[in-house]
Order: C-alpha cells, then sequence, then structure tokens
C-alpha cells in the first residue's frame, strides 16, 4: 500500500509556521549573494535554539558579522531572495529602512523596493501590527532637567 508508514520514517516534520527561507540564487547574481545566502542557511541549521525568530536574527548577524557588512543590507539581500517572518526575526536598522521606504511612494528616492512591499504585505497578512512604525520607543530624561 502506497500510504504504509516503514518503521523509521519521521512522521515530525520541522515546519517554520509564517517563515519562509530564502531560495538559492539563480544564475547571473554576483558572488556576494551566493555567499550571503551560504553563510546565512549554513549558520540557520547550526543555531542551538527553537525559536525560529532567533534562529534567522542570529544567522543574519552571524553573516554579517563574517562579511563585515551591515545588518540591514545582509537582512534586505536576503528579503530580496525571499525570506519572510515576523518583524522580530530581523534586525532594527533593517525594519527602520522598511518602516521609512514604505512611508514614501513608489516614485521618491528612497521609495520602497519590490521586496519592502511584499515584505509588508507577508506582515499584514500574518497579523503583525500595522503601525509598527510609528510605535518607536524614544529615550526620555530621567535626570530633573534643572538642578
Amino acid at each position: 500500500m502506497p500510504n504504509e508508514l516503514k518503521s523509521n520514517d519521521n512522521k515530525t516534520h520541522e515546519t517554520y509556521g509564517n517563515v519562509f527561507l530564502p531560495l538559492p540564487p539563480l544564475g547571473g547574481m554576483e558572488s556576494m549573494e551566493l555567499e550571503i545566502y551560504a553563510r546565512f542557511m549554513r549558520h540557520f541549521r547550526m543555531v542551538p535554539n527553537s525559536h525560529i525568530d532567533i534562529k534567522i536574527l542570529s544567522a543574519i548577524q552571524f553573516t554579517s558579522d563574517m562579511m563585515d557588512m551591515s545588518d540591514a543590507l545582509v537582512a534586505k539581500i536576503l528579503a530580496d531572495m525571499g525570506l519572510r517572518a515576523p518583524r522580530r526575526a530581523f534586525p532594527e536598522s533593517y525594519l527602520d529602512h522598511v518602516d521609512r521606504s514604505l512611508m514614501r511612494s513608489g516614485w521618491d528616492v528612497g521609495g520602497p523596493c519590490a521586496s519592502s512591499v511584499d515584505m509588508k504585505r507577508f506582515w499584514d497578512d500574518i497579523g503583525e501590527d500595522k503601525f509598527a512604525a510609528f510605535k518607536k520607543d524614544y529615550p526620555r530624561a530621567t535626570e530633573p532637567v534643572r538642578v
């Protein structure tokens, strides 16, 4: 019977819920994108944590440290390759970039790229806060202003 399972079949498949991992870059892409993808996926598999958000954030930060690049640039390149995850899985610098670019129209300088628009649509679909860009926590003075 085709539906029978062998006794050694693994019935627990690792699913990531609301996360889509990036696809490897196809021909014609620079070697930098391929190296970013390879380092990200290699470290992603090795992170000893069960929370997918922490694994993604750790792999992005590891990749940016190894390649001496900013976290935001690595996250953007991975988003261009198809990485989709909740907001808490991305570094704050990338979230600032996406939030600021989405406040402009597509025709303005600094406007959103296709992956930023898709990421915002993905965040809306999974129920992320639509006004997260406006809810910034700014530092407040804890000392008296006058002495």
